[in-house]
């Protein structure tokens, strides 16, 4: 899986800590290769690894099989099992969107900006390869194969370390992206997967590898992340949980807002982008509240109210203080009626976790001023939350949604994944 092959866990002889150091020295000598690697030759690894894993379907399916039966055992939730569960047609997307990446602009090289100094010296401002790219992951194993891809794609070696319950499945798509590296003869170590669920391995990881490591990725739950932020030491693109709000305008059309806020939340209620609560302008409460909780009850969705919402439709669940703040993962959404736009804007800035929050509403200036005033990494108007996502901002993919405001924000794509330098050219200037 990089510089070992996956091995039992209760290996007593293996020194988690040099195995790790290892893989660090490993990505640091690929990174200085992709550095300077061709767009050709990178997409010809995209194109190959994009192969690979269409060729391994059934060996990647049979390894996700595995890993589902092993945690439907443990008791997970429903919604925990379709993060991990890969199909056929899931498996296809993992391979359309590497492709995908190989058809974007290589960002590495790029002028982002040039000017002249009165003195003759020339600037310019132009992008370049992080280095080294640690991705620490739960659950979705087709992260595995986007953030490889994306990480090649913009120059820099990935260290990718999955959750124990898609252990199997992270380790067959794995393989297949090295199976594309080695076609395109780059290294194979540009791409690492951590080949042990031992936990110590993601504390190493956070230290940074003796310095091999440049930035760390979070892609998970609340608990991962805080651990993330509390312990490495190396710079973090943060990925906070997703309690993403619908508000629902008093200039809201009744359809738009009923389709857009059912599919908010259970198109897929696993990933991050799906809403959680849904705020009710109360000027349009007796016409607009009834049929939206109706709506979701019938989609399968359990609501949980404040007062209002519990006396409109029989069956809302009192909602507590903690639901507000609650990132539910699962056919479970809050629902609570606000007096106008400003209060809805202070319940998310108050609840939310500036991920993704939409407003639907006809009024261009309401519109307007959610937009402005919403502090969130991705803001909407009439569209759905589960818009948040690299693929349909035509990025390819996404390692995650960054939800600081340091370097990246929002979808973290290939050009979030670079950094830039100062290429000066003079003509023998000396500073007086």
């Amino acid at each position: 899986m990089s510089l070992a092959e996956v091995r039992p866990d209760n290996d007593a002889d293996v020194d988690v800590g040099a195995e790790m150091a290892a893989i660090g020295v490993a990505a640091r000598d690929a990174a200085r290769r992709l550095a300077n690697a061709t767009t050709k030759e990178k997409n010809a690894a995209l194109r190959a690894m994009a192969a690979a894993i269409r060729d391994n379907a059934e060996t990647i399916l049979e390894a996700n099989s595995a890993d589902v039966d092993d945690t439907r055992a443990a008791g997970a939730a429903a919604a925990f099992i379709d993060r991990l569960t890969l199909t056929l047609d899931r498996v296809e997307a993992m391979a359309a969107g590497i492709e995908m990446i190989a058809e974007l602009p290589d960002p590495v090289g790029t002028v982002m900006a040039e000017w002249d100094r009165p003195n003759g010296l020339k600037i310019d401002r132009v992008r370049t390869p992080i280095g080294v790219i640690g991705i620490i992951f739960e659950s979705r194993p087709n992260v595995t194969a986007d953030a490889g891809a994306l990480c090649l794609k913009a120059g820099n070696a990935a260290i990718l370390r999955g959750g124990s319950d898609s252990f199997r499945s992270s380790g067959a798509i794995h393989a297949a992206l090295v199976q594309g590296l080695e076609a395109a003869k780059l290294p194979a170590t540009a791409i690492q997967m951590v080949p042990t669920r031992d936990r110590a391995a993601v504390g190493y990881m956070l230290g940074g590898l003796n310095g091999n490591i440049d930035v760390i990725v979070p892609r998970g739950g609340k608990s991962l992340v805080a651990r993330v932020e509390a312990e490495a030491r190396v710079p973090v693109f943060a990925h906070l949980e997703g309690v993403c709000h619908v508000y629902v305008d008093r200039a809201a059309d009744l359809d738009m807002a009923k389709e857009i806020v059912v599919n908010a939340k259970m198109r897929r209620t696993g990933i991050c982008g799906a809403a959680e609560t849904v705020l009710v302008d109360r000027t349009v409460a007796d016409s607009h509240l009834a049929p939206l909780i109706e709506a979701l009850k019938a989609a399968g969705c359990l609501v949980r109210g404040d007062d209002e919402a519990r006396a409109s439709v029989p069956g809302v669940t009192p909602a507590t203080e903690r639901d507000w703040s609650t990132e539910y993962l699962d056919a479970v959404i809050s629902v609570r009626v606000v007096s106008g736009i400003k209060e809805a804007i202070d319940h998310i800035e108050r609840y939310g976790s500036h991920h993704t929050d939409a407003i639907v509403t006809a009024d261009e200036a309401a519109a307007n001023r959610f937009l402005s005033r919403v502090d969130s990494a991705i803001v909407l108007h009439n569209a759905s939350t589960q818009f948040a996502d690299g693929g349909e901002f035509g990025m390819g993919a996404e390692i995650g949604i960054a939800t600081g405001k340091m370097h990246a924000r929002g979808p973290v794509g290939v050009e979030q994944l670079t950094s830039f330098k100062y290429k000066v050219r003079g003509a023998g200037q000396v500073r007086p």
